[in-house]
């Protein structure tokens, strides 16, 4: 069992950043694969970046690379999703999320966070 707590999120302006933490607890967590997601009210969850369990791999989706940085830290059991030149399109509610595969569907992801808002006005 994987609990996964996310935090981080506000309002910042277009061309802002924003740096998300995401706290996993147990003693599992160097085993998962960690990804961020993210979600539009009305709209479906979409994948953002995916980082593998030893952190040497991470798949970003198109709109974001460049711009958004993920990292971790297996002994402080955290992953971090760095933001930079935010724009008006990334506001949605951003939710961390383990799977045990290197994954970009949601479907493979087994636990996840309650959610962060980040609002980027514009």
């Amino acid at each position: 069992q994987v609990q996964l707590v996310e935090s981080g999120g506000g309002l910042v302006q277009a061309g802002g950043s924003l740096r998300l933490s995401c706290a996993a607890s147990g003693r599992t967590f160097s085993s998962y694969a960690m990804g961020w997601f993210r979600q539009i009210p009305g709209k479906e969850r979409e994948f953002v970046v995916v980082i593998s369990s030893s952190g040497g791999s991470t798949s970003y989706t198109d709109s974001v690379k460049g711009r958004f940085t993920i990292s971790r830290d297996n002994a402080k059991n955290t992953v971090y999703l760095q933001m930079n030149s935010l724009k008006p399109e990334d506001t949605a509610v951003y939710y961390c999320a383990a799977s045990r595969f290197f994954a970009r569907s949601r479907a493979q992801y087994d636990y996840w966070g309650q959610g962060t808002q980040v609002t980027v006005s514009s």
